[in-house]
């Protein structure tokens, strides 16, 4: 492993109170780094005291540009879920995944911060077949435009306490009986967010890093089908999966599309054609043996 820039850094992290953001302040702090949580309410955060809260919003590049004065680094972690439709449709994934991207961008370049660290999203591409990773492609690209140095990776679902895929399995389905479009045969790679979060940390500042793009998976490849029941046995219930076609589950998701109180629509249907897998598990990069990775059996109690 390459030896990092400097052993102590000043990060902001922005989206440093969600699922992630909340697990990387704490490990960055651990290390002894000065971390900034930036959020849109972060008072309430379960961060540890010594690390800064900065109230603000991405889309907002001045609110970015007063907190990301005087920091070595960022940490980019601000996401909306591809799992459910956004509030204000699919344009919001330009707003917060691509205009977010580039006010972050933007700040750091103006105030000489030499470093971004890019949370993305495994398939991003400006082509792609959802708003989601379109979005997040043309964020991916507007860091390698800049003139900062960066790393991006691109991880599968994640998962651990406080993440939202395990309870939108649950969300999608019922006991003992679900249906769920093309029998849930849609792939995973999940990983555990407290194997991702050290790897994000090590990338931090490391220079052997700088330029890289990581597509990172966990110990194994599940089927939307196979989480499905984890999460039902781990309750200790049972479920039988029956399958629902793809036609008709387009039909009705995009039928639902205009209900606010439908949390999935015509984008999310779209990615559950997709598979959310690895094809060379990057973990490989950070001396992590894919095979130390904690499963989500394991994490579920179900093994």
């Amino acid at each position: 492993m390459a030896a990092c820039v400097c052993d102590s850094m000043d990060v902001l992290v922005t989206g440093g109170t969600g699922f992630i953001g909340t697990h990387l302040c704490r490990e960055l702090d651990d290390r002894g780094h000065d971390v900034t949580a930036f959020a849109r309410e972060p008072a309430d955060a379960a961060l540890p005291a010594d690390v800064t809260r900065i109230v603000g919003d991405v889309t907002v590049k001045e609110t970015v540009a007063n907190a990301i004065d005087g920091h070595d680094a960022v940490v980019n972690l601000v996401a909306l879920s591809p799992l459910f439709k956004p509030s204000g449709g699919d344009s919001r994934h330009l707003d917060v995944h691509l205009g977010g991207t580039e006010n972050v961008v933007a700040a750091a370049s103006e105030a000489g911060v030499e470093y971004i660290l890019q949370l993305s999203a495994l398939d991003a591409d400006p082509t792609g077949p959802t708003a989601y990773l379109r979005a997040k492609g043309r964020a991916e690209e507007a860091v390698r435009s800049s003139d900062l140095h960066h790393t991006i990776v691109r991880p599968s679902v994640v998962f651990g306490d406080g993440g939202e895929f395990v309870p939108f399995t649950k969300q999608l389905t019922t006991p003992y009986v679900t249906g769920l479009p093309g029998g849930g045969a849609s792939k995973f790679q999940p990983i555990w967010v407290g194997d991702l979060v050290p790897m994000l940390a090590d990338a931090l500042g490391t220079e052997a890093h700088w330029g890289e793009t990581y597509d990172i998976g966990g110990p194994d490849v599940l089927t939307l089908a196979d989480v499905t029941r984890m999460a039902y046995r781990a309750a200790g219930k049972s479920v039988r999966v029956l399958p629902v076609p793809m036609p008709l589950a387009a039909v009705g998701l995009t039928l639902a599309d205009p209900l606010p109180f439908v949390p999935m629509g015509a984008d999310q249907y779209r990615s559950l054609k997709l598979d959310n897998t690895t094809s060379a598990n990057d973990v490989t990069a950070f001396d992590v043996d894919p095979s130390t990775l904690r499963t989500l059996a394991a994490y579920l109690g179900v093994e």
